[in-house]
């Protein structure tokens, strides 16, 4: 009798550790991979692109990209420009005021924020070149920023440092950390004269446009305010 208690109880625990063992590479096995936030895809995704962007039923600016993913499944949502991309800029009288152009770019809708990245370059129709590795457009309070080293190059001087400010038109701006060199508006003493100190302000002459027209027959798209 006791055999047979002894060979029921190895037999019914035998069995009850086969059952815990399929129960649980059955729920192992259901078992989904976490999902991160890198993990997320577009939810759109467009190839050769060049299209108008309007603000308040004003067309401002024109780009130009060879991919655009439109990314509202991260937070903030994003579009994404990794294949490069290329900005015009328009006054109220569709002339073109600059030119900006970067390897990367993301743009944050509900900020209102653009980041470019790696050789950002902007030449606006005063003749200034600016050129950096990283740039922050703000939207919403209508500035360009940067906190990488920049160059600043302009008909009268050229300009260096760390911290980079300005407007959208590039006609007043900042280098903080800077030096450079100019040349004097009274043209006496030595050919150029050079500055060097933790910060300065230019105030650029402000020339009139002498650039035709824009024409696009590319479609409208509208950013959202």
């Amino acid at each position: 009798m006791r055999n047979e208690r002894r060979l029921l109880t190895l037999i019914l625990g035998t069995l009850l550790t086969m059952l815990t063992a399929s129960c649980g590479e059955e729920a192992k096995e259901h078992i989904a991979p976490p999902i991160y936030p890198k993990d997320s895809v577009s939810m759109m995704t467009s190839y050769g692109v060049n299209t108008l962007i309007s603000d308040s039923g004003v067309i401002k600016y024109r780009i130009v990209t060879e991919r655009w993913d439109v990314n509202t499944i991260r937070m903030p949502n994003r579009w994404e420009f990794m294949k490069g991309i290329f900005f015009e800029q328009f006054d109220e009288q569709f002339h073109v005021q600059a030119y900006i152009q970067a390897d990367t770019a993301w743009y944050y809708d509900k900020l209102k924020l653009w980041k470019l990245r790696g050789r950002v370059r902007i030449r606006n129709n005063n003749g200034l070149l600016y050129r950096s590795e990283e740039l922050y457009w703000d939207g919403i309070r209508h500035e360009l920023y940067s906190y990488v080293f920049s160059r600043v190059t302009s008909p009268e001087r050229t300009l260096q440092g760390t911290y980079f400010r300005s407007d959208e038109r590039m006609t007043r701006y900042t280098v903080s950390n800077s030096k450079g060199s100019f040349v004097p508006e009274d043209n006496t003493g030595d050919d150029k004269s050079t500055t060097q100190g933790d910060s300065t302000t230019i105030q650029a002459p402000i020339r009139p446009a002498a650039v035709k027209h824009a024409k696009t027959t590319a479609p409208e798209t509208t950013s959202e305010d």
